[in-house]
């Protein structure tokens, strides 16, 4: 069955959490830090949840964050409601640690998919299946460092049950009281077997409750789509596919990470991702007061002066030459789709216009 995420070749990711105060990556120093973020500090639990308490970011502007992503050429924006960390950005009646308690207060979740809705953006929302902070998990403590992806605190059987139905209900609530969800973003699958995520009865759940959802392939043998992280795949992949991509080495803001990939890599990744099917999915981080990161802004305001100028090569594209064909990425697209039929230049057969990237002089 087709859909709209068929031809959808730009989302925006945004990874935002209350350690972003601190300038903290989400979730991760708390347990040492992980090879794949070089910038990531390792502080003590206790310290990392500090921040829990004085979340209030006064500057967060979702709309100014929707216009943004819209003036991009953005088709659909995924957003962290919840991170390994297990702090809840929305109202959540399952647990107190959330958004609800902190000095914001405000639905931050709900105040997000307002503001997407309202430029006609589609919705996603991240969801971290793994939670280092609720007790039955069990929560992650300074005696479980070094964190080990082969050795985790396990719980006992009564334990993962009280887990299980936690979970449930959260991902139940995200899916009933905000509407029409279009992607449902998983992470952190891998502390946990599927059958012990009782992944199965929980895709049918998510089905039951949104039927035109999309699942990401982070809830094992469930997903519409892979998702390639950081790099694109040599050979795209036979299915749908989306590459998860930084603008520097952090996910969460990070004012030590000075290395940016620069406006033209990024545009760059953009076109080859759409030469080969993909979605790119570009990642925002921002501050904790809710403002997007300067060095970020400025990236983003360079691609979108190029998409305002070339988005018809990205969008509703498909792949176009064979790579002996041509040397760079190369798109096509249907131009009778797009136009009205006796307006669509009569030389080209099938109505196919083909778009080349010129990522280098020949």
């Amino acid at each position: 069955m087709s859909t709209w995420f068929d031809t959808a070749r730009l989302g925006m990711f945004i990874h935002w959490g209350h350690s972003s105060q601190q300038g903290r990556e989400l979730s991760w120093p708390m347990v040492g830090g992980v090879f794949s973020l070089p910038f990531c500090k390792d502080i003590p639990v206790e310290e990392y949840y500090r921040t829990v308490d004085t979340f209030n970011p006064q500057d967060y502007n979702p709309q100014e964050w929707a216009y943004l992503a819209k003036n991009l050429g953005v088709e659909y924006v995924v957003f962290t409601t919840k991170h390994h960390d297990g702090y809840a950005l929305f109202h959540t009646q399952e647990s107190d640690f959330s958004i609800a308690s902190a000095p914001y207060k405000k639905d931050i979740v709900r105040e997000y998919i307002e503001a997407m809705r309202s430029v006609g953006l589609r919705v996603g929302l991240y969801f971290s299946l793994s939670d280092w902070h609720y007790p039955d998990y069990p929560a992650f403590t300074e005696a479980d460092k070094p964190y080990r992806f082969e050795q985790l605190p396990q719980p006992t059987q009564q334990q993962w049950e009280r887990y299980i139905q936690f979970m449930f209900n959260q991902i139940r609530e995200l899916l009933t009281n905000y509407g029409q969800i279009d992607i449902l973003w998983f992470d952190g699958s891998w502390e946990r077997t599927p059958e012990q995520w009782q992944a199965q009865e929980l895709a049918k759940m998510i089905r039951h409750l949104q039927p035109d959802i999309l699942i990401n392939d982070r809830l094992p043998n469930c997903g519409d789509f892979a998702t390639p992280e950081q790099f694109i795949p040599s050979q795209p992949p036979a299915h749908l596919w989306e590459t998860c991509l930084t603008i520097n080495e952090s996910w969460g803001y990070n004012p030590d990470d000075h290395h940016f990939k620069s406006s033209r890599q990024l545009i760059h990744t953009l076109c080859e991702v759409a030469a080969k099917g993909g979605k790119l999915l570009l990642n925002i981080s921002p501050m904790g007061n809710g403002q997007i990161p300067p060095e970020q802004l400025e990236r983003l305001e360079d691609i979108a002066k190029w998409m305002s100028q070339h988005s018809e090569s990205i969008l509703n594209t498909t792949p176009g030459l064979e790579p002996w064909q041509f040397y760079g990425p190369s798109t096509c697209k249907d131009v009778r789709a797009s136009r009205a039929e006796d307006d669509a230049p009569k030389e080209l057969p099938k109505g196919h216009r083909i778009y080349l990237h010129l990522l280098m002089k020949p």
